[in-house]
């Protein structure tokens, strides 16, 4: 992309903690950053409001934008009754047809749109990583539960959405993403991190599904590198190159934190734990083995590429800003 040394840049769905993470980024390298939100929250950058469902004057901020990054979508982190399949899904298929009608309508186009997609699109993988070329797509395996299956359709109605939008003067980017840990409080890294820091942070289920992560640090120096080379567009995965079970995951954020034991929990445990929570069990038990094959192949280089280094560097900056706080 060649871009000016100041972007601006737009970021619907950008007060989740997602765009929080890409918002500070963008902003203490100087770029102009507007989200759109249900919601202001504050923060040192501009907030338009929209509701995600209709065009409105909201899309005017699109016009002349160098770069959009649309994380737009309701939690998944919920049950998966009716009433909250329909708001998973219809907020990111909906929020991202709208965006690719306001890029088409617009008197300057933005250079790149990056999607935010899942992992989650790939079959649940215990034999073999999944990579752009060679990943196979789920939904089709016999017998994997309704959440799964629901999961799927809504990655690929969202990246459905997304290429069929016509915005020819566009590079389009669909982050196929794993969890994005970080520091941040409320995070997965935050939420995981409690439970080893109360001893329930042993084996969760069987043990040997694959966790798919990136730290948020590798995470924004991804979207840089996605930014910076005209040549990458399509799907493509974002997340570390070594997937790890589950098992080895916790145990090296055990390590990390000084917690020499952890309680393992059975499947059927996390079953009633997540309807106590009103979450599914998916977001623990389905193996997520995906590897960034096209950001590797193109040379992207990862600062943290093995999980217990990262869950060392997590725990410091974590330890920093509650010092701080």
């Amino acid at each position: 992309m060649a871009a000016p040394s100041t972007l601006r840049i737009v970021i619907p769905g950008g007060s989740g903690q997602i765009g929080q993470i890409l918002a500070r980024h963008f902003h203490a390298k100087g770029h102009t950053v507007r989200i759109l939100a249900r919601h202001v929250r504050p923060g040192p950058w501009w907030t338009t409001l929209w509701d995600g469902r209709q065009m409105g004057s909201w899309a005017k901020e699109l016009d002349g934008a160098d770069l959009v990054v649309n994380l737009a979508g309701s939690t998944v982190n919920s049950r998966y009754t009716k009433g909250n399949r329909k708001a998973i899904k219809e907020s990111r298929v909906r929020t991202t047809e709208l965006i690719g009608q306001a890029i088409a309508k617009a008197s300057r186009p933005p250079a790149l749109w990056i999607n935010a997609s899942t992992a989650t699109i790939y079959r649940h993988s215990l034999d073999r990583p999944m990579d752009e070329a060679t990943g196979e797509i789920g939904g089709n395996e016999p017998k994997i539960p309704s959440s799964w299956r629901f999961s799927i359709d809504v990655a690929t109605s969202w990246e459905r959405a997304f290429f069929d939008a016509r915005t020819p003067a566009t590079r389009r980017i669909a982050i196929r993403s794993s969890m994005v840990l970080s520091p941040d409080k409320g995070g997965v890294f935050d939420v995981l991190s409690k439970l080893v820091r109360r001893g329930l942070g042993g084996t969760a289920g069987p043990g040997n599904q694959f966790f798919s992560w990136i730290d948020d640090l590798d995470f924004v120096q991804a979207i840089e590198y996605l930014i910076a080379n005209d040549k990458l567009e399509g799907p493509i995965n974002v997340c570390s190159p070594n997937p790890i079970p589950n098992r080895e995951f916790m145990r090296a954020l055990r390590k990390a934190w000084g917690i020499p034991i952890g309680l393992p929990t059975a499947s059927w445990m996390l079953a009633v734990g997540a309807v106590l929570m009103r979450t599914e069990t998916e977001l623990v038990l389905k193996s997520r083995r995906v590897v960034p094959g096209r950001l590797l192949k193109e040379g992207f280089e990862f600062n943290h590429p093995d999980w217990p280094s990262a869950a060392q560097d997590l725990v410091r900056r974590w330890r920093e800003r509650q010092s701080k706080s």
